[in-house]
C-alpha cells in the first residue's frame, strides 16, 4: 500500500488541524511555514473521498478534492505561479486526480491492517517545513495519522521513522532501511521544501508580511464569571495575549485559548481572568496585554467594569464555539494544497508522485 494522506475534518480532526497547523511562535522570530496536508476518507457521510490542502503562513493557498476534481488557486497572489507555469493547474489537476485512485485503495488497505470493516476511517498525511527569517534555521515535518491519532513519523535528524503505534511498527523496520529515500525526505524537507516556502512568501509578500492590530473586547458571563479579554482581527498569528498586575504577567488564575482563525484570513485569542477573589478597588491595576510579531508596542486594555460587555446567555461560550465551528467550514470550504514537481527545475517533485517514496505504508510481513 501507497502513503496515507490527508488533513482533519471531523471535530476531532478539526482540532488536530489547529494544533498541527497553527502553531504559536516567539513573537520575537519571524518564522513561515509551508504546510502540506492530504485525507482520504471512508464512511463519512457528505464528505469528499479525497481532499488535499496547501498552506503557507497558515494561510490557505490552493485546494482539490476529490468533488471538483480539480485544483483551485485559494490567494489571488497564486496567479503569479501561473504566470510563470501556464500549465500549472493542468498538470496539478491530473496529480490530484491520480492521487484520489490510490487514496481509495490506501484506506482500504489500513482498515484490513487494523481489522475494520464499516464505520467512518479517516488517513492523513502532513508534511512541510518551517523557516526563521532571522536566524535561517529550519525545521521539518513528515507525519501520517489515522483516525486522528498518530501512525509514523519520519524524523529529520536522524532519517529514522518513530512509530508511536504497535501497527505501523513492521512499516517502521522496513523504512528504516530503506537509506536512500529517506536521504531524499530530508533534502526535500532541507532544500526543495523551504526554497519553495521563500518562492511564496515572496510572491504574497503584500499579504503575508503584513501586520494588523485586532479589535480588544472584555467579556463576562455573569457578574461572578471571570473576565474574558477577546482580541480578534489581528495578523499574523504570531501573537501572545495575557493578564498582568502591576506590569508582572500573571500566570494563576488565567485561562488562556488557542490561536483561531477568523474568515477572513485573519486571528483571534481570548484570556481568561478569574476575578472572584479581586478586591473592586484594585481593578485598576490589571491589564491585558496584546503582543503582535513586528508591531513594537503593546495593546493594553484596563480591567474596568465600565467597558465590559456582559451577556448572562454567555458571550464567551458563544464566541468560542462560533471560532471552532469557523474553524471546520473554513477548512471544508478550503480544501485545498498543489504538489510540485519537478519539471525542468520550475517545481519541486511530489513526495507521492515520486517514485522512491511511493512505498508501502502496510508491507507484508
Amino acid at each position: 500500500m501507497r502513503r496515507l494522506l490527508g488533513p482533519h475534518f471531523t471535530m476531532k480532526l478539526c482540532v488536530s488541524l489547529t494544533v498541527l497547523g497553527i502553531l504559536l511562535h516567539d513573537v520575537s522570530s519571524t518564522i513561515h511555514s509551508l504546510k502540506y496536508f492530504y485525507t482520504a476518507s471512508s464512511g463519512v457521510p457528505n464528505f469528499p473521498e479525497y481532499v488535499s490542502v496547501g498552506l503557507v503562513d497558515d494561510i490557505q493557498f490552493i485546494q482539490c478534492d476529490s468533488v471538483t476534481k480539480k485544483q483551485h488557486l485559494k490567494q489571488d497572489w497564486m496567479k503569479k505561479v501561473t504566470e510563470d507555469d501556464p500549465q500549472y493547474l493542468d498538470t496539478q489537476t491530473q496529480i490530484c486526480l491520480g492521487n484520489q485512485q490510490t487514496f481509495k485503495g490506501n484506506i482500504d488497505t489500513a482498515k484490513r491492517r487494523m481489522n475494520q470493516t464499516g464505520g467512518a476511517h479517516i488517513v492523513q498525511f502532513m508534511y512541510g517545513c518551517e523557516w526563521d527569517s532571522e536566524t535561517n534555521r529550519l525545521t521539518g515535518h513528515w507525519q501520517f495519522g489515522y483516525d486522528g491519532e498518530d501512525f509514523i513519523a519520519f524524523d529529520l535528524e536522524t532519517k529514522t521513522w518513530t512509530a508511536p503505534r504497535q501497527e505501523a511498527f513492521i512499516t517502521k523496520l522496513k523504512w528504516d532501511q530503506e537509506e536512500a529515500a529517506n536521504v531524499g525526505r530530508k533534502h526535500y524537507l532541507t532544500q526543495i521544501c523551504p526554497e519553495w516556502l521563500q518562492k511564496y512568501v515572496s510572491y504574497g509578500k503584500d499579504t503575508l508580511m503584513r501586520t494588523v492590530l485586532p479589535t480588544i473586547s472584555l467579556l463576562q458571563k455573569s457578574s461572578s464569571s471571570p473576565v474574558t479579554c477577546h482580541a480578534s482581527g489581528f495578523y499574523p498569528n504570531r501573537a501572545m495575549l495575557f493578564w498582568t498586575k502591576d506590569g508582572h504577567e500573571l500566570y494563576e488564575g488565567v485561562d488562556p485559548g488557542e490561536i483561531l482563525p477568523n474568515h477572513d484570513g485573519t486571528f483571534q485569542k481570548s484570556v481568561e481572568l478569574d476575578v472572584s477573589s479581586i478586591p473592586s478597588g484594585d481593578w485598576g491595576r490589571y491589564h491585558c496585554v496584546f503582543q503582535l510579531s513586528g508591531v513594537k508596542e503593546d495593546v493594553l486594555t484596563k480591567l474596568d467594569k465600565a467597558v465590559i460587555r456582559t451577556n448572562e446567555k454567555s458571550n464567551t461560550s458563544l464566541i468560542i464555539i462560533a471560532a471552532v465551528v469557523g474553524l471546520c467550514v473554513a477548512v471544508v470550504a478550503v480544501l485545498g494544497f498543489v504538489l510540485y514537481r519537478r519539471r525542468a527545475a520550475k517545481r519541486p517533485p511530489s513526495p507521492v508522485s515520486d517514485p522512491e517514496v511511493e512505498e508501502e505504508l502496510n508491507p507484508k510481513s
